[in-house]
């Protein structure tokens, strides 16, 4: 298992309340992750879903907000936050951990399409941030549901779908999509 909180404390030295911030968000998004596998445990055993991965890579996805300016969750750096995916994996890849670095580079929204970025004109390298993995898919899902500004508040599944709505129909559709496979009525 690899030490994600020394690697969090390396990226937020000096600022302790980010690095609260995302430490707090970070541990529900693990927490949320673990307890759809704790009712899964066909994907565990079959090899598909690695437990202790899915902690780490959760604790770290979103690591590229160091290097983001968004001040009310105290980020003092120079990117636009929509960057914070890709740079998150730029830092986990210097970390050497490129399996690490997909799911932090695939976990913005429901993920990103070169379609998307194109027609929204967004400031991140031409590329298909959409998860691939069963682990990246359970990140990006569990994510959706806490906020970084309203610690400790889990979102209700109809406030998640109506945000997403903003974004389209796809968004929406790929957000029920993963709603089914994780957590079926």
């Amino acid at each position: 298992m690899i030490d994600y909180l020394a690697i969090i404390n390396k990226y937020c030295a000096g600022n302790e309340e980010l690095k609260t911030i995302l430490i707090t968000h970070s541990r529900q998004v693990a927490d949320r992750a673990l307890l759809i596998l704790s009712q899964h445990p066909e994907w565990i055993e079959s090899g598909l879903v690695d437990p202790v991965f899915v902690e780490e890579a959760a604790m770290l996805h979103d690591i590229g907000v160091t290097l983001c300016d968004a001040p009310r969750i105290h980020c003092l750096g120079t990117h636009q936050y929509i960057e914070h995916g890709y740079l998150g994996a730029q830092i986990l890849r210097e970390e050497g951990l490129s399996k690490h670095a997909a799911v932090a580079e695939r976990h913005t929204g429901t993920g990103i399409s070169i379609d998307q970025i194109v027609r929204e004109n967004l400031p991140i390298p031409l590329a298909d941030y959409s998860p691939r993995t069963m682990e990246e898919c359970l990140i990006c899902y569990a994510d959706k549901f806490y906020s970084k500004t309203k610690l400790n508040q889990e979102k209700p599944y109809s406030k998640i779908r109506l945000h997403l709505w903003k974004y389209g129909s796809d968004t929406v559709a790929k957000f029920d999509e993963m709603q089914s496979m994780f957590e079926p009525d």
